[in-house]
């Protein structure tokens, strides 16, 4: 057996991974107990890494045109391409699209190319729709895209303030590091600023339910009240900061009671957390997507540091803004120029560092201006003006705002290169050249996470089929295209080692961003390393010594103004967008595991039981959505965890998983107008339900192909597939339909029972005592025991009568529907952990194992404890198709 030390593929935190090959080939997977970021930590979705790992849906060859191909005919069509483009229409006329997917060294070589050899800047990621705006907002306080504290300072603060962030779903290690510590020192105090009452929420002393596009209002408001109770360090601002007496100026008329109204937060609870903000000296404010995907977002993020800055608490243990990525390498993105916006090694569009990064690449086609962000870059696109587009790593026909227009965009272009994993996404149907690259656990390289942390991604597992590092199918394109001789790397320790000299290139402690401590080190040996690394070592802090980055050297208090409340017109919602705790993306990793499924197996959309009632929304039927830019069908997920005239709908599902779910379809792209991010949070839409005449459920062992159905939404299961469905039509011919859709054959016996009572029916088709198919049809939502059912296709000795019947008898158990993802523990066996006298979270944790991994299930399990007895039988009803209660 061996193990490699490497770096998790998911979100920003960056999660040490040991991962261990046995002698078959077969990975396991545990947290890295030495890694800074986790110490031994691991979430749901990377506990499930190995699981991902299968090649079903890989993509193994190069294609042309749908055709496999070589690779020399593949680049060479790339490079020729883009040649012609270039020489014809001009630089401007091609573009590349990455991810914070991609490793630092991927990313480098693709911007060296983009920027400094074809000539133009547009080359942008879906890193700006993601931290755009924190990137903006640092620039204009610190003059650099800077994060200033890191990971132990969430431990030393005595309050910590969570803006736009379901910590505990979307980074739930470093929410159970602050858990962890508030078990020790009760008196931290966590305080969420969120429309939903999520699982973040749930742990919070206290949360602001405030509406969408509050937060600037909500800020501004706390920088007067500071400044009133004689919070603001004026020693501090002599020394260090401008913009102290305009930003306070701005801000006298929001008191707290115009600040309740602007946020429809009740004035005791904005009262109570600015008297805690201000009498606390050790505060973080933690922010992500809710502040980031706003049109005003880079107002919201100066509106954060604005606070701390006023009151001196940045730079010094326990205190200061801090913003936390959604990607694994949105960090190394922004180091290496990923952006239009930016120049390589945190560089600006200025003419000396223009004339400086050509000196050092040896080029003079160096670009001189920003290029197209990622919503101009599409809109570009549709309009004709980018005639040969590059999209690596990433999924933006479903991941985009206004996702259709970007659909017919890539189907109108005459030239799209898609570099991927998979074989099966919604932007790869529209590539005419498709380049398989090298996943995790293939690729080498680095990534920087949201505390500036380099970590090593190490391969501990060789590339299947012909796929090839990102890094080398940019190089060689660049090769074909006559740059050989600045693309001549042996491997990814030459392209760091590049990027190190650059960082520390003509610096002289002038740029924020400087790895000169890393100059000659050992690239296979390199270990988590804080930048900036000059010699002598890494720093954990910034800003301690009163000193940033802008022209002078002081930080700036930007004054900004509240937007005018966001308020839904009379048939209008407000649409929030966002994660959900097991799930990452559009799915394409996340999707390959039954485990990662089981929790929220389909689309959804969270909406208050006043307004469902309002509408004749029902429990778990099925609602749709409409916007001016699309349209999209969920169920219906009633809780009063959301807001009234608010809504919530995940944005993973794809057309690879559910018939008409793409939720960013329905986001228009507004943009702000600093940061150019899009507003992929929030949107307005109209909801009526929708009324089937039939809804159904499936299992089977493999995919179905095609699916006749009005809605439908899949999902993997162990030993198979699972599946909801609904038809708006009248009935179908069954035996017809169970034999196309799960490529039944006519020799084979389709076994079927009949409920005339309740108009329920239900199909199944076994071999040799294993389920091929089983269909369950209702006027109703189906109430089949889901968790069990999909359970029957990793069963042998089945009869027709126990499938057919779509729930345990008296012979077996059914565990419910998920609740902790990471030990498959199911709601009915924590009910009985409870009946049994478990009266905790840890108790019921010692008796079944939930909660006792990441901990981001602990709020569920805490709902199912204080329910009742009458809600508890409620719950673990084993026709519930949702676990209950608030999560």
């Amino acid at each position: 057996m061996t193990t490699t030390r490497t770096t998790c593929p998911y979100c920003g935190v960056g999660c040490g991974v040991l991962a261990t090959v046995d002698a078959e080939g077969a990975v396991s997977i545990a947290g890295d107990p030495e890694h800074p970021a986790n110490y031994g930590r691991l979430c749901s979705k990377g506990s499930a890494l190995a699981e991902t790992l299968g090649l079903e849906e890989r993509l193994l060859h190069p294609k042309i045109a749908g055709q496999r191909a070589s690779w020399d005919e593949a680049l060479g069509l790339v490079a020729s391409v883009f040649k012609s483009v270039v020489a014809g229409p001009g630089p401007d006329a091609v573009a590349i699209y990455g991810s914070g997917q991609l490793l630092t060294e991927d990313y480098y070589v693709a911007n060296k190319l983009m920027k400094g050899f074809i000539g133009s800047a547009n080359i942008d990621t879906n890193s700006r729709l993601c931290m755009a705006s924190s990137v903006a907002g640092h620039k204009r306080a610190f003059g650099s895209d800077t994060v200033p504290g890191n990971y132990e300072d969430l431990e030393l603060a005595d309050l910590i303030v969570l803006v736009g962030s379901n910590l505990s779903w979307c980074h739930p290690v470093l929410y159970q590091r602050i858990v962890s510590e508030r078990s020790r020192r009760p008196q931290m105090r966590i305080v969420v600023i969120d429309p939903r009452r999520t699982a973040t929420a749930e742990e919070a002393d206290l949360h602001l339910p405030l509406r969408a596009d509050g937060d600037i209002a909500l800020f501004v408001g706390l920088l007067r009240h500071l400044d009133d109770m004689g919070a603001s360090a004026w020693d501090f601002l002599a020394r260090s900061a401008d913009g102290a007496d305009a930003a306070l100026l701005s801000a006298r008329e929001w008191t707290i009671d115009r600040v309740a109204d602007a946020t429809g937060v009740d004035a005791g609870t904005i009262a109570t957390f600015y008297e805690w903000f201000g009498q606390t000296e050790r505060v973080v404010t933690v922010f992500s997507q809710g502040v980031n995907q706003s049109a005003s977002g880079t107002d919201k993020v100066n509106a954060i540091i604005n606070c701390h800055l006023l009151t001196g608490r940045i730079g010094r243990p326990g205190m200061g803004p801090f913003s936390v990525t959604g990607q694994p390498n949105a960090m190394g993105g922004r180091e290496v120029g990923g952006l239009a916006n930016m120049l390589a090694a945190h560089m600006d569009f200025t003419p000396d560092a223009v004339e400086r990064l050509g000196r050092f690449w040896g080029s003079t086609r160096v670009a001189t201006a920003p290029g197209l962000k990622a919503v101009e870059m599409f809109r570009a696109v549709a309009r004709g003006e980018i005639r040969a587009i590059w999209i690596m790593a990433t999924n933006p026909v479903d991941s985009m705002p206004e996702a259709d227009l970007v659909r017919a965009a890539l189907k109108a272009c005459p030239f799209v290169v898609v570099s991927d994993i998979s074989a099966r996404t919604d932007t790869a149907a529209y590539a005419d050249v498709r380049l398989p690259a090298c996943g995790w656990g293939e690729k080498d390289g680095t990534v920087t996470n949201s505390e500036r942390r380099i970590s090593r991604q190490r391969p501990f597992r060789p590339a299947p089929g012909e796929a090839k590092p990102d890094w080398w199918i940019v190089s060689q394109v660049a090769r074909r295209m006559g740059y050989g001789a600045s693309f001549a790397y042996r491997g990814p320790g030459d392209v760091f080692a590049e990027h190190v000299a650059l960082s520390a290139f003509e610096n002289g402690g002038r740029r924020d961003f400087d790895l000169s401590g890393l100059m000659g080190a050992h690239y296979a040996d390199l270990q988590p390393v804080q930048w900036p690394v000059r010699k002598g070592g890494d720093t954990a802090r910034l800003f301690g010594d009163g000193r940033f980055f802008t022209r002078n050297g002081r930080a700036k208090l930007v004054t900004v103004t509240p937007p005018p409340p966001l308020r839904p017109g009379p048939h209008s919602f407000v649409l929030n967008t966002g994660r959900v705790r097991d799930h990452w993306h559009t799915m394409t990793r996340t999707g390959l595991s039954p485990r990662l499924s089981a929790h929220y197996s389909e689309p959804f959309v969270e909406i208050h039981p006043t307004d469902a009632a309002a509408l004749s929304i029902r429990r778990a039927s099925l609602v749709r959505l409409t916007s001016r830019c699309g349209t999209a069908l969920v169920r219906a997920l009633v809780t009063d965890r959301q807001r009234r005239g608010q809504v919530f709908v995940p944005i993973h599902w794809t057309d690879q998983f559910a018939s008409n779910s793409r939720i960013d379809a329905l986001v228009e792209g507004r943009v702000d107008p600093v940061s150019g991010q899009p507003a992929l949070k929030m949107g307005a839409v109209q909801i009526e339900p929708a009324l089937p005449r039939l809804y159904g459920f499936f299992i089977a062992a493999n995919r179905p192909q095609r699916i006749d159905a009005g809605y439908w939404a899949i999902a993997r299961a162990d030993g198979g597939w699972r599946g909801e469905l609904a038809w708006f039509a009248d009935a179908q011919d069954w035996d017809q339909w169970v034999r196309a859709t799960f490529a039944i054959g006519p020799d084979m016996k389709i076994e079927q029972a009949t409920d005339a009572t309740h108009g329920r029916r239900s199909f199944a088709v076994l071999a040799g005592g294993r389920v091929i198919a089983a269909l369950y049809v209702s006027p109703d939502p189906v109430p089949v025991a889901r968790q069990w059912a999909a359970g029957l296709l990793s069963a042998d000795n089945l009869d027709a009568a126990r499938t057919l019947a779509g729930r345990p008898g008296s012979h077996s158990a059914d565990g419910g529907a998920v609740v902790c993802a990471c030990n498959a523990v199911g709601v009915n066996v924590i009910a009985s952990a409870i009946r049994a006298g478990c009266t905790t979270v840890d108790a019921v944790g010692n008796a079944t194992g939930a909660g006792t991994n990441c901990g981001s299930c602990r709020s569920e399990i805490r709902a199912l404890l204080a329910a009742e007895a009458a809600p508890l039988a409620k719950a673990t009803d084993p026709s519930a198709i949702w676990t209950p209660g608030p999560r």
